[in-house]
């Protein structure tokens, strides 16, 4: 006998604010249901978790945003990424969490459980209706005696504080931000007690950023990297606003302090004024050689100030030199004699090939840079192009000939191949380890970068769209979670489409609060 399944009653105690999920107000979720019918049948299900492919469509249609546009393989990708992370969604004893593998891997912890990707589930799970999963899963981590914090947290770089602040600008849940406000802080305070060079920047392996094999670094040099250097830095701003929620004054100065501290050292010490581009800093106290996509994590965290011209590196980007690839981003500008795509060695390399994980990074950095940044550098027109680069590359070919959604670990980005898969079969050491590989995120940048969703700490609605004006003459993002309503989001260049009326439309539970008759910034306030 099966027990019911956490989100599908969809409780109004489940919900920030007390919304209840209700029914959507544009879309008609049995439209996309042949989606998750195909998923369920393309291959064998395998590792079977808490959700089951058989009642996969109906935890979806109970806990997700749905989402259509006229590009038919963004919408698939979209339904597939949530379908591949609800088979990541494991019951513990200690409640829920997600898997990074869905097969058993040596370096998990207890359950299977990775930190490396941490920050990315916390961004694609704050956005499911029910929020057991993603509290339950911080809980794991962060909650004294459950395994996490104490033994396995600090394996892998990441930004935890930044997510959970994050996450909350979506919920407002601010009873559970304040609750793990103490074990954020001990978070901080052991990365510097472990990690803390003397000129006041952290050093990480590449291997415990996630990103080992790279040109810059090893499995041994203690670099200080772009990483886990703006990682910190974004934790300490979510620590010092977390604080301030609690009314923690002196904990939020301190932490103001550290992260002003550290952007002045990241902007000195990790910037290469020649290469305009961020770089590691090597033990022997030189910049590294070699531009690599690391160089674009500190704008995910805003940590660059604006009007220095930092901007200049993403430049980079689109450069076939530089990182463009038609399955890039690559993760080392090609120009570089140490950047390669090997068919020998280590099936885990970041020296060239494109990492989802990297990717998804990119695109959240440059969301931020064309949101936030006086720049005449990139446009949207560069992030539609990349993201929809990111889209194409999920597909897999299968020895029948079909081609498939999918998402593994990394890809020859010349050719779309899944390059650890591919290695390890003419190895014969392939075990689908990377199926479904749960280490990136897709969801949430359809919903911030594309339908443009920029969650905020207010009651003001702001939308951003970074699809380009002729691209689409229609999207709709329905039924999404925020600060306890449902939002709907469309853009309907004729108004034909979806019958709301012509433009871009910001609803509240089915009530307009904003509309534009182009596709640019807009803002709507919540209705009271």
């Amino acid at each position: 006998m099966r027990l019911p399944l956490a989100g599908l009653s969809c409780t109004v105690s489940l919900l920030a604010g007390g919304a209840s999920s209700g029914p959507r107000f544009v879309l008609e979720p049995e439209a996309f249901r042949k989606h998750i019918d195909f998923f369920n049948r393309m291959v064998e299900e395998g590792v079977v978790n808490y959700i089951p492919n058989d009642r996969a469509w109906e935890w979806m249609k109970s806990n997700i945003p749905f989402f259509t546009c006229p590009d038919p393989e963004v919408e698939r990708i979209y339904y597939y990424r949530w379908w591949a992370f609800r088979k990541h969604i494991k019951s513990t004893p200690g409640g829920f969490i997600l898997t990074e593998f869905l097969r058993p891997v040596g370096h998990a912890t207890d359950h299977n459980a990775i930190s490396c990707a941490l920050g990315h589930h916390v961004s694609e799970g704050r956005w499911l209706k029910d929020r057991r999963y993603i509290d339950q899963y911080l809980n794991f981590w962060l909650r004294p005696g459950t395994g996490g914090l104490q033994r396995h947290l600090h394996q892998y770089s990441g930004w935890v504080a930044a997510a959970c602040y994050d996450r909350w600008l979506v919920d407002r849940n601010t009873t559970y931000l304040v609750s793990v406000l103490d074990a954020l802080t001990l978070d901080y305070r052991t990365w510097e007690r472990d990690r803390l060079l003397e000129n006041g920047l952290f050093w990480q392996y590449d291997v415990r950023d996630g990103m080992e094999e790279s040109v810059s670094g090893s499995r041994t040099a203690r670099n200080a990297r772009p990483t886990i250097n703006s990682y910190m830095y974004g934790n300490a701003c979510a620590i010092a606003k977390i604080a301030s929620l609690a009314g923690r004054d002196s904990v939020a100065r301190e932490c103001e302090a550290k992260a002003r501290r550290l952007r002045t050292l990241v902007e000195e010490l990790l910037w290469d004024p020649e290469a305009r581009f961020y770089k590691a800093r090597l033990e022997s106290g030189r910049l590294a050689d070699v531009r690599e996509q690391i160089g674009f994590t500190p704008w995910y965290f805003n940590l660059p100030e604006p009007n220095r011209g930092r901007e200049e590196a993403w430049r980079q980007l689109m450069d076939p030199q530089g990182f463009y690839a038609p399955y890039g981003p690559t993760t080392t500008e090609q120009r570089h004699p140490g950047f390669r795509i090997a068919e020998t060695g280590d099936d885990c390399q970041w020296n060239g090939p494109s990492w989802p994980m990297a990717t998804t990074v990119t695109l959240k950095a440059l969301a931020n840079v064309l949101k936030g940044y006086p720049q005449n550098v990139v446009t949207a027109e560069d992030y539609f192009r990349t993201f929809l680069i990111y889209t194409r590359s999920h597909r897999l070919r299968l020895p029948d000939g079909r081609v498939i959604p999918w998402i593994d670990e990394n890809l020859n980005p010349f050719t779309g191949e899944w390059q650890a898969r591919s290695m390890k079969m003419r190895k014969g050491t392939f075990d689908g380890r990377g199926d479904h590989y749960n280490h990136s995120g897709y969801a949430d940048l359809v919903i911030t970068g594309v339908a443009g969703l920029s969650p905020r700490e207010g009651d003001v609605v702001e939308v951003s769209p970074l699809v380009p004006e002729k691209a689409w003459d229609w999207f709709c993002l329905d039924g999404v979670p925020y600060h306890g309503r449902i939002l709907t989001v469309l853009w309907d260049r004729t108004g034909r489409r979806f019958n709301r009326g012509r433009g871009l439309r910001i609803f509240d539970g089915g009530r307009e609060i904003a509309r534009s008759v182009r596709l640019e910034r807009l803002t709507g306030r919540l209705r009271k």
